[in-house]
């Protein structure tokens, strides 16, 4: 089947090719189809149609959403092209992310993600919490390629927005939807929204998902992989008059499923060190306690001035606790157990002016940052008989100033200017020792003891700016077809090493220096045929410089971790997405997504010579498969006086690497999902019921992994899984 695909993929590749030679021409009048130009985004911070944004841009709707039964924003992985987003090792709501090669995916407190994650235009700083199950949304938008001038630090890869839309004034709602599936899956749901007055209403939404786990704990028997998530949102929405507006919203979601502590995926020594059965099964005895709580409180304000100019302020606080433990070794012995508390805090504040004139549109404003992460953590190394305490937190201020100016040069040219200027200051404070006895620290609540070598202690503080300019311009070929060419630049803040080990690295007390991506792209979008083709193709360029890596070996005493600005590397690719409407009651939507990515320099330092080599012909870039695809068919026709949609559909996925050092027992080989939807709608639109199935084919694949070789961690290599084959049935009633 993967061999099937792949040529599925490279046919729509050339297609791509041969479509763009015949549509630079004027279309037809247009047909009854949903194409590019109706949909609207706010990826340049303002309403447009997506045809006219020149930026790659994946825009799923809440109506695309539930016709596919998306449970969570993981699912966008598979219907956006070069995209990864998955639950990161060892939780069940930590986000890691990455787009065209570019992300972070070490969650710990102090590192900054590669991809920024918005919602409703509040940066998201932290990972933790960030896996938002999808309701009360309007759409989500995926930018693809460094979004810096805009949205600024930690965009090097892209952004995903998660958009609500503004509550009904005119009548009270209410929808209640219940759900059950495979594994003892209950999910409740009731969101709705009430006028107060002819100015003032009120909205929120509450959600439930529990689910057994997908696996068991072989020692404790407690659960593994299950579900145990409450999360709410509720707004206040105030309109004075017609041209003011301003919204308070809170959310909150509290996540208490079981840890993951993976699968062993080759045997140890000893009886309690097999390979279990079952990929999500685990022999783990670190515990199974594990508690994620994040919550928000957010004001915007937005007040048009007059037919040109639009004030908007948008005030937040976030804040985050999470208490875990994730066992590296899978074994019931404290061969490498890992307790853990993460706690941030974050107060943002962005003002716009936006412009609208007769042909200058546009947007600039100021951004402030103020956020404290930190947490600790042990390596309780049974074998060496100590436990490594580590300790620390970082406290971030961040200044930007940001515009992006467009200029109608005529009807059918257009020129885009963008450019951000970026303060960052961070103060790291870092704290790592050994304490006799493989049992927990006084950090995280062991027994009070005297540290028996004291390896890292230190505060600094350092300071990061920079410009990120833009240039883009676009060009109408027709009423449908428009194609632009973009040059940017993004960057990702430098830091200090919260792992950092002074002894075995001295120099990790200067911190680590910011990596920057200078990105080119040519593009085409639109729709075609008398609409019945609905387009959006791009070819790209990547020069990501002083990438930031983190490595971890074992060493004598314990563990080296050291955050590098390992080099640089070259990533090209070209993607081909879009819709086809074969006919009223028949649609197919496809993605489809290539990456060539390589290490042009990649310095490692060696803990024996104590100097940097230039390891790059043995590393590759990890999570960015050469090939990624989507296909779904939509048939939608009147079935007993509703609607019903049936919805089959194939996501590929190429081989890819965990990490940046290949290793055959957990790098990935390539793998498909086969979904299908089922959703009938009753007259009306009150009623609607679901059918949901997910990876039909019962794929067993890893999106995630830890390895810790040799006798001393027991050859602790192990493995995360995506689910398992699920079926789920809903019912929604709206009144």
């Amino acid at each position: 089947m993967n061999r099937l695909m792949k040529s599925v993929l490279l046919a729509g590749a050339a297609w791509s090719a041969a479509s763009t030679m015949v549509m630079a021409q004027d279309a037809v009048p247009q047909g009854e189809q949903t194409a590019l130009d109706d949909i609207v985004v706010t990826a340049r911070r303002r309403d447009e149609q997506l045809k006219d944004v020149p930026v790659a841009v994946s825009a799923l709707s809440a109506e695309r959403l539930e016709q596919t039964g998306a449970a969570d924003i993981t699912a966008l992985q598979q219907q956006t092209p070069n995209a990864t987003v998955q639950i990161a090792r060892g939780s069940n709501s930590t986000l890691i992310s990455f787009i065209r090669g570019v992300g972070q995916q070490d969650p710990l407190w102090g590192f900054e993600p590669g991809v920024g994650l918005y919602v409703d235009d509040v940066y998201i700083a932290r990972p933790q919490g960030a896996v938002l199950d999808i309701y009360d949304v309007e759409r989500i938008e995926v930018l693809r390629g460094p979004q810096g001038s805009l949205y600024g630090r930690n965009t090097v890869g892209g952004a995903i927005k998660y958009v609500t839309g503004r509550l009904d004034r005119d009548e009270a709602e209410l929808t209640l939807k219940g759900a059950y599936g495979s594994y003892n899956q209950i999910d409740l749901l009731a969101s709705g929204s009430l006028p107060i007055s002819d100015t003032l209403r009120i909205g929120g939404a509450v959600a439930s998902y529990d689910r057994d786990g997908y696996g068991r704990n072989l020692n404790t028997g407690a659960e593994h992989y299950d579900k145990d998530v409450l999360g709410g949102r509720l707004s206040v929405e105030w309109e004075p008059t017609d041209t003011t507006f301003f919204r308070l919203a809170y959310d909150v979601v509290e996540d208490n499923s079981n840890p993951r502590h993976g699968h062993r995926e080759v045997a140890g020594t000893g009886a309690d060190a097999g390979v279990p059965g079952s990929v999500y099964d685990t022999r783990a005895g670190a515990g199974d306690d594990n508690s994620v709580r994040t919550e928000g409180l957010s004001l915007t304000a937005e007040v048009v001035l007059n037919d040109t100019w639009t004030f908007k302020s948008i005030t937040a606080y976030r804040e985050g606790d999470t208490d875990t433990i994730i066992d590296f070794d899978n074994t019931p012995r404290p061969t490498l157990d890992i307790p853990a508390f993460y706690t941030d805090d974050q107060f943002t504040q962005e003002f716009q002016l936006q412009f609208d004139a007769d042909r200058l549109q546009g947007v600039v404003g100021v951004y402030y940052l103020d956020g404290t992460a930190a947490g600790a953590f042990d390596t309780v190394a049974g074998n060496l008989g100590i436990v490594i305490g580590t300790a620390g937190s970082v406290q971030t201020k961040s200044l930007a100033v940001f515009g992006d100016v467009n200029i109608d040069i005529s009807d059918r040219w257009h020129v885009s200017l963008g450019g951000r200027f970026t303060q960052d200051e961070k103060t790291g404070e870092v704290f790592r020792a050994n304490y006799a006895g493989a049992t927990r620290s006084p950090l995280t609540g062991g027994t009070v003891r005297a540290p028996t070598l004291l390896r890292t202690n230190y505060t600094r503080t350092d300071s990061y700016s920079q410009v990120s300019p833009k240039f883009t311009t676009s060009y109408d070929f027709s009423d449908q077809i428009t194609g632009y060419a973009s040059w940017s630049s993004g960057f990702k803040s430098g830091g200090f090493d919260m792992r950092g080990d002074a002894i075995l690295t001295p120099n990790t007390v200067n911190g680590y220096d910011p990596e920057t991506v200078e990105f080119f792209e040519l593009g085409l979008k639109g729709s075609a045929f008398d609409r019945r083709l609905s387009f959006s193709t791009a070819v790209f360029n990547n020069q990501y410089e002083d990438q930031q890596v983190t490595t971890q070996v074992a060493a004598v005493g314990g563990i080296a971790s050291f955050v590098d600005n390992v080099g640089s590397s070259t990533i090209s690719g070209a993607e081909f997405e879009g819709a086809i409407f074969f006919s009223d009651n028949l649609t197919a939507n496809f993605a489809v997504g290539y990456l060539d990515a390589q290490f042009d320099e990649f310095l490692r330092f060696n803990l024996t010579t104590q100097q940097f080599e230039d390891i790059s012909s043995l590393v590759v870039l990890q999570n960015a498969p050469q090939y990624t695809g989507y296909l779904g068919l939509t048939w939608s026709g009147d079935v007993m006086g509703g609607e019903l949609a049936v919805t089959p559909s194939i996501s590929f996925r190429d081989d890819y690497s965990l990490f940046e050092f290949p290793n055959p027992l957990l790098d990935q080989e390539a793998y498909s999902l086969v979904d299908l939807s089922v959703v009938w709608t009753a007259p009306g639109d009150r009623y609607t019921l679901g059918l949901f199935g997910k990876n039909l084919t019962a794929e067993e694949y890893r999106v995630g992994g830890y390895t810790f070789p040799g006798a001393v961690f027991n050859d602790s290599q192990i493995g995360y899984y995506g689910p398992p084959r699920t079926v789920t049935a809903s019912l929604q009633v709206k009144f």
